[in-house]
């Protein structure tokens, strides 16, 4: 599971990195939580550049009967999103790249559970592979949502959790992004653990279990007793 992330690069190291034609205006987040308004690169319909847009976390289906489903699709699971309901046009049609510097996953101990924070070890942003949706109300609303996918944890982060983001290289965004690859099979060995020498991680202060706080804190290294 993917539960809450960082997006904390400048708008214009962003532009650079996912080779986007403007620079977005981007406050640095530290404790992005679901049901927030997240970025997302995606290829632009008419021009088929790549755009960044803003959108919900949590993925409405277009057939849902209201935007409730959404809070309980923040992610999907890359093993079975392509069969799914919920994910499968998306997985077909709106595949989308989610930028970010880092996670947090949490470890379970005796009394607590421990938040960890892990990024990439060149300290480099990345991007997680994810699925737009478009979905529209009866009274013309319409709001626009993602889902992160997942895999199975790598050895970093297996003592903590099983679970962890599809993390994409650089070089696979535009096959991810491409609206002309529709067969899962084509893009499946992209949706693989991330190697583990590739990415650090530490404690973070338990201040990060409140969705509500955002601080460069949150990422700061601190020391657990885990007895």
């Amino acid at each position: 599971m993917c539960g809450r992330f960082v997006l904390m690069t400048a708008g214009r190291d962003i532009a650079k990195h996912f080779q986007l034609s403007e620079e977005p205006e981007l406050e640095p987040r530290y404790n992005i939580a679901p049901t927030q308004m997240v970025a997302v690169v995606r290829l632009d319909a008419e021009t088929a550049r790549r755009e960044l847009r803003l959108v919900k976390w949590g993925l409405i289906p277009f057939w849902a009967k209201d935007t409730s489903i959404g809070s309980r699709l923040i992610n999907a699971r890359s093993e079975t999103a392509a069969d799914k309901p919920a994910f499968r046009a998306a997985f077909k049609y709106r595949r989308c790249l989610v930028p970010a510097d880092g996670f947090y996953e949490w470890k379970r101990l005796k009394k607590k559970r421990q938040p960890y924070f892990f990024g990439s070890a060149d300290k480099r942003p990345f991007a997680f592979a994810g699925l737009w949706e478009r979905w529209e109300g009866l009274d013309g609303e319409i709001i626009e949502s993602c889902s992160v996918l997942t895999t199975d944890s790598n050895e970093l982060l297996q003592p903590i959790y099983d679970r962890m983001p599809v993390i994409l290289k650089a070089e696979d965004y535009d096959l991810w992004l491409d609206p002309t690859v529709k067969k899962p099979e084509l893009l499946k060995h992209l949706l693989k653990p991330y190697p583990s020498e590739e990415m650090t991680g530490h404690p973070v202060t338990s201040e990060v279990n409140k969705a509500t706080y955002e601080s460069p804190d949150c990422i700061k290294p601190v020391y657990v007793h885990e007895d």
